[in-house]
């Protein structure tokens, strides 16, 4: 028994290496066009809250060189930029009814994500100040 578990263990320790040879392509395509922002404080408001998966700007951390979390974090930021990207709003713009819609229903930022990033949870007036950020600047 203790011989099969010690395989499984090596076999385990041997898998999780080799998909690390996985390639991620992590790279953030250039900025084409950015909103035209209602003020700085808002740019740096939405910056906080939505750059890390609605940009070309994310800040890969530490652990999204590691595998799997390296394909659960790039499948979110290829979602996030599909579904509207302020880092080329000139091709992809976002709806700002559903962009609040889901942050006032708490969808946005993602559980996966506030996980990692507990200081990413949002109070109510919070939540509030990125609505009126968003609203000034996409109105």
């Amino acid at each position: 028994m203790k011989k099969i578990l010690m395989y499984i263990i090596i076999g385990g320790l041997v898998l999780f290496g080799l998909i690390q040879l996985i390639p991620i392509d992590r790279a953030n395509p250039p900025v084409t066009r950015e909103p035209n922002w209602s003020s700085p404080e808002a740019r740096a408001l939405v910056k906080e809250y939505c750059f890390q998966c609605h940009s070309n700007e994310t800040e890969w951390p530490w652990y999204s060189y590691i595998a799997p979390a390296s394909w659960l974090i790039k499948f979110d930021v290829v979602e996030g930029r599909g579904n509207f990207n302020f880092s080329e709003w000139d091709r992809n713009p976002g709806n700002l009814s559903e962009m609040v819609r889901n942050i006032d229903r708490g969808r946005m930022p993602p559980m996966q994500y506030t996980l990692f990033h507990p200081s990413s949870k949002m109070t109510a007036q919070q939540k509030q100040a990125l609505d009126d950020a968003l609203t000034a600047t996409l109105k």
